[in-house]
């Protein structure tokens, strides 16, 4: 008996094993152990492995790969078509199996634990991002119950916050309750601070990243999100398959001959397309009057709005580098962001 091709369909404590022969015939089918996944499949001979991409799906690719192993990911949108009636483990493990077996079939690339570890910089940047946009609306909210008001966007609470202080007729403990709420504002912007440190670093190391923040309206963090988050590039045959990739391309709804095209499918990275967009709005402001940018702004307004993108945000303000209007270059020797206009 030999196994030509296994799904494995993961979990948090229960992982489902199916695999079948060379007759696709199955001839395995076991529940194993978190615990216990890597010290049965040491004793496997070397064999093709499936797995859904989803969470975790890249360390255990890594592990099995480890092992010896021949391990694919495949986007749980390409296994749901082979699963079967119901829903349970065994029946996610066998559709994984069959998927695999396709030879159409589109994988997805195993990303390096040093990869996931950069990533892991821009997802709690944007964490930090969206937790000081509350903090920001929070104090807004609670200073404005007093009549007092700021214009927008965050360099404007400093101001509000001296306001609060001189003013007379907000009571001592609102005062109180508020600064708790800008000293958690200030601590936020100094681990922003620190982890766009370390995010300019990794991408003064990272030739690819430098590369694509010259294109204008893309700056470090768009770069550094491309660079990590975009799959070998020769994967893609041109263009057009890139933008169906990051999904920007028209929803198709076609039959009986005729064509039908929807609004973008948005079946790619929702953050690379946010910054697409924000980059693009960024260039079109900086952009000098004439027929060029009236084209511009037709065509970038359009994408926009298909996008949902819309206009910039409190979250979208110093610390969003590179989508604030301005080209950021690489860091001055003091540490700081130096600008250019586009």
């Amino acid at each position: 008996m030999t196994i030509i091709r296994i799904g494995l369909d993961t979990s948090k404590h229960v992982f489902q094993i199916h695999g079948v022969d060379e007759n696709e015939q199955p001839v395995l089918r076991r529940q194993v152990r978190r615990s216990g996944v890597a010290k049965f499949f040491a004793k496997l001979p070397a064999t093709r492995i499936g797995i859904e991409a989803c969470g975790a799906s890249h360390h255990w690719a890594r592990l099995l790969r480890g092992l010896g192993h021949e391990v694919m990911l495949i986007p749980p949108q390409y296994i749901k078509p082979y699963v079967k009636r119901g829903k349970n483990d065994a029946i996610d493990a066998e559709a994984i199996c069959e998927a695999m077996s396709r030879p159409g079939m589109r994988f997805v690339a195993v990303k390096s634990a040093e990869s996931q570890a950069a990533l892991t910089i821009l997802g709690v940047r944007d964490l930090l991002v969206k937790q000081r946009t509350m903090l920001i609306n929070a104090i807004r909210g609670h200073a404005a119950e007093f009549g007092v008001t700021a214009p927008k966007g965050p360099q404007q609470i400093c101001e509000l916050l001296r306001r609060l202080v001189v003013e007379g007729s907000v009571p001592a403990l609102a005062r109180e309750m508020i600064g708790v709420l800008a000293g958690q504002l200030e601590a936020l912007n100094t681990k922003l601070r620190e982890i766009e440190a370390r995010l300019m670093a990794w991408h003064r190391q990272d030739q690819t990243s430098q590369c694509l923040a010259t294109i204008p309206g893309i700056g470090p963090i768009g770069g550094v999100s491309f660079a990590l988050k975009v799959p070998d590039p020769k994967g893609f045959r041109s263009a057009r398959h890139f933008a169906a990739w990051l999904g920007i391309t028209p929803r198709e709804h076609s039959t009986g001959g005729r064509q039908r095209l929807g609004k973008i499918s948005r079946a790619g990275d929702e953050g690379l397309r946010r910054l697409l967009v924000l980059g693009a709005m960024a260039v079109i402001q900086q952009a000098k009057k004439g027929p060029r940018r009236a084209v511009a702004v037709g065509v970038a307004g359009a994408q926009a709005e298909e996008a949902g993108g819309g206009g910039a945000g409190q979250q979208d303000g110093p610390h969003h580098l590179g989508h604030d209007g301005e080209r950021r270059d690489l860091p001055t020797p003091d540490g700081g962001l130096s600008r250019r206009e586009t």
